[in-house]
């Protein structure tokens, strides 16, 4: 195991626990700065990952002043920490609507901005804002090839995007897209994976510029395109894993150059069989997400992870003679944003590897104040 991950105090902290080593963060954060060229108005990262007021801090002292997030509690938490442009990529429905209007009457000072992908979500929402005499900022979201949310280009996705142009309380503000299906390993072939959501948004925007319609703003893409589109001109990138990284991308994605900066600390509390030993880190503590191997062991060799249950892993190994109850395991997870949403707090690590604070994960819950 690389010792940059050893923690000099482990022996107060309880088990399983989610670790971050604040240096690797910072070193993420500028490696993120550096793919841009030092041009932070290209930045616009995702709160959803790390869902800490700590970590926006950091960012902002960066100088990073612009962020997407996913729920209304990141948006909340981005306020309150001197952000005031911020983008909710998600579409408010049913009483969200009005939970939206109400963190935008409570945060004024905020740029709100939020996306819609159907007329009656545009229709809702203007009725809320006209109610209350104000004027959201509001991005049509793309279906580029995902097929999670989104519209497709195309005459529908006009017809939408003038609903917004027409609707009091409401103001066209451009296009986001998020290209999850992209998972090409090989650069080029992601590059060229890229290049065609890029001709997408281009043609979307040929139809709307014909229309006369204004299109200031345009986000696109998540950590494993974010090197193409901090490229790409008058487009924001809007990567969020990159902030503490994982096992996952780092084995996919060799070229982004971020390292993981969270681990997931665990304890050996059972040896039922020479060739096997149970781990206090089940999923309640390790996000089920993905399917198959959801984190690599590092500090023990030739480790196979095994059946796995809500407070129990098993893991196979040739033999277990060298090994402890009680001994420390240190995990990578294959994808480090569910679980950061599993721990209401981690374990911050300073540069001299000791743990002398606690972090609260601010936004892990949905409700607002």
């Amino acid at each position: 195991m690389d010792k940059k991950y050893q923690i000099q105090n482990v022996e107060n902290i309880p088990s399983p626990a989610l670790i971050v080593y604040l240096e690797q963060v910072e070193m993420n954060i500028q490696r993120a700065i550096d793919i841009v060229d030092g041009d932070v108005s290209k930045l616009r990262p995702h709160a959803k990952t790390h869902k800490t007021a700590e970590i926006v801090v950091m960012e902002r002292e960066a100088g990073i002043l612009k962020h997407k997030c996913a729920t209304l509690k990141e948006a909340e938490m981005l306020a309150q920490n001197g952000i005031e442009d911020i983008l909710i990529a998600y579409q408010m429905v049913g009483p969200n609507i009005k939970r939206f209007v109400s963190l935008q009457r409570q945060y004024p000072q905020a740029d709100f901005k939020v996306i819609v992908d159907h007329i009656s979500a545009v229709k809702d929402l203007s009725f809320e804002c006209v109610k209350y005499g104000l004027n959201m900022k509001v991005m049509l979201d793309l279906d580029v090839g995902m097929h999670r949310t989104g519209i497709p280009i195309g005459d529908d996705a006009v017809k939408v995007y003038e609903t917004i142009s027409k609707s009091d309380g409401v103001e066209p503000w451009g296009l986001h897209v998020y290209d999850g299906h992209i998972h090409d390993e090989d650069l080029e072939d992601r590059i060229n994976s890229c290049q065609h959501s890029i001709e997408q948004v281009q043609e979307m925007r040929d139809l709307l510029s014909a229309k006369g319609l204004p299109i200031p703003l345009v986000v696109m893409g998540g950590t494993p395109t974010f090197p193409i589109y901090a490229k790409t001109p008058d487009v924001e990138a809007s990567p969020g894993t990159f902030v503490f990284h994982d096992h996952g991308y780092t084995n996919r994605y060799p070229d982004l150059g971020f390292t993981p900066a969270a681990l997931l600390l665990s304890r050996i509390i059972s040896i039922p069989t020479s060739d096997r030993i149970t781990l206090d880190l089940g999923h309640k503590a390790i996000a089920a997400d993905p399917d198959g191997v959801r984190g690599i062991i590092l500090n023990i060799e030739n480790a196979e992870v095994d059946k796995q249950h809500e407070e129990h892993w098993a893991i196979n190994i040739p033999d277990t003679s060298g090994l402890q109850i009680g001994q420390e395991v240190y995990v990578c997870p294959t994808h480090i944003c569910p679980c950061v949403a599993l721990h209401p707090f981690y374990y911050v690590v300073d540069s001299d590897g000791y743990s002398r604070n606690t972090w609260e994960v601010t936004a892990r819950n949905r409700s607002v104040s």
